[in-house]
């Protein structure tokens, strides 16, 4: 063998196993690498349940709470300590009757959530400003202000009312989940116990696609089925988000999508915000007296959004009890970095984002609150994440999404005129 032959196959030696040029940091050096990352980036969390916290008159987004004392996971000193720069606040309806007065109670409640994010938001200005676009979120990320955008999480309180899509638009909301939990007049849900009623969309929710496309509405296809997934993609225009989503390959519940459906995602231009509940992050064991208890406790809350509100309060001090009494393993973050390396290896790094699902539910070992979010950056960082990959993760790919969704309806419209 030549020389330069024997030269050529060690240097190649060296790169393949990461001799050449590399230095492995010391962990406080990745903690060090992973904070200025953390603090350059625009930070984006694609859905909270915050606004079903401000409806209680004891609860202060002002003041920092304890996460472990009555499960609150987001306010504003908190957010601050987390360096969380822009997040979206669910106008949350749970799924009740569809008839005119369930309709119209539903359309009611969103109403009072609008008006009660915009009057938390007015009353704390040097923290926090509406946004509703993506240039907002930079506007005052730089401006040292938390970006407040809403989304709806169900459809329920659009009803049958094509209209209703406007004036939900005008207040604020920049994308709409299309059902929840339960098959409503849009589309069939993943999880509702008597199974799909349309196989899909509905007529009618043929329509409200078209209209969120035209008025600049992000749709989200998180919670919706399989077949309604896909009738989405074939029906819209613009890309789509599935705001807090897991990958199912990694942990197998139907509020998460398969890889074909990661791939079709992709594909059409979209992004799945990563969830971090951890029922959909990691498969829970088996623990029958903890499923037994909340077994019950459904049967008894069956229409927790049709309660009072003392009666909600009394409903989520049981919950608290329960799952204290019974407590569930969580998963990691660590786990949930499995399911962001499964999706970049599936389908590349544009199609993918965080949204934890915080006072709905996520939160995970070592990121139980808002506070600890930067420890799923450090995730990154050790596993090998440049910064300019988790400048897309945390808010870049969700934007991108966002301008073009924007884009699209001002062509539709412009055609219009």
């Amino acid at each position: 063998m030549k020389l330069s032959q024997l030269m050529i196959g060690l240097f190649s030696m060296f790169i393949l196993t990461g001799v050449v040029c590399q230095k492995k940091l010391t962990e406080e050096e990745l903690i060090q690498k992973a904070a200025r990352i953390h603090k350059k980036v625009l930070t984006l969390d694609s859905h909270t349940d915050t606004p079903l916290r401000l409806l209680r008159d004891n609860f202060d987004i002002s003041q920092p709470h304890d996460p472990h004392k009555n499960s609150s996971k987001i306010d504003f000193p908190r957010m601050k300590q987390g360096q969380l720069d822009a997040i979206f606040w669910a106008v949350f309806v749970g799924q009740g009757p569809r008839t005119p007065e369930g309709n119209a109670a539903a359309r009611e409640k969103a109403l009072t959530l609008f008006n009660l994010i915009h009057q938390t938001i007015e009353k704390h200005p040097h923290l926090a400003e509406s946004a509703l676009s993506p240039d907002d979120a930079y506007r005052l990320e730089k401006a040292g202000k938390c970006a407040i955008f809403i989304g709806i999480e169900n459809g329920y309180p659009v009803g049958t009312d094509l209209t209703a899509l406007k004036e939900f638009y005008e207040l604020g909301a920049r994308y709409i989940t299309l059902c929840h939990t339960k098959n409503n007049d849009i589309c069939d849900s993943s999880t509702d116990p008597n199974g799909p009623e349309y196989h899909g969309l509905s007529e009618f929710g043929k329509q409200v696609v078209a209209e969120m496309n035209r008025l600049g509405i992000i749709i989200d296809v998180s919670h919706i089925s399989d077949e309604a997934f896909y009738d989405v993609l074939k029906g819209s225009r613009s890309p789509v988000i599935a705001s807090h989503s897991c990958a199912r390959a990694i942990c197998d519940n139907p509020r998460n999508l398969d890889d074909e459906m990661l791939r079709q995602l992709a594909a059409k231009g979209g992004v799945i915000q990563m969830c971090i509940l951890s029922d959909y992050v990691k498969t829970p064991p088996s623990n029958p007296a903890r499923e037994e208890a909340f077994k019950e406790y459904k049967k008894k809350y069956k229409n927790f959004s049709q309660l009072s509100a003392a009666e909600q309060q009394q409903a989520r001090q049981e919950w608290w009890a329960l799952d204290e009494m019974y407590p569930q393993p969580l998963a990691t973050v660590a786990d949930v970095v499995d399911h962001i390396d499964h999706i970049v290896k599936l389908v590349g790094i544009d199609y993918l984002g965080i949204g934890t699902d915080f006072d709905g539910g996520g939160g995970v070992e070592g990121c139980y609150d808002v506070s600890e979010i930067g420890n799923i950056t450090l995730e990154l960082v050790k596993r090998g994440y440049s910064e300019k990959k988790i400048r897309k993760i945390w808010g870049g790919n969700f934007m991108r999404v966002f301008r073009e969704v924007e884009r699209i309806a001002r062509e539709i419209q412009e055609n219009e005129s």
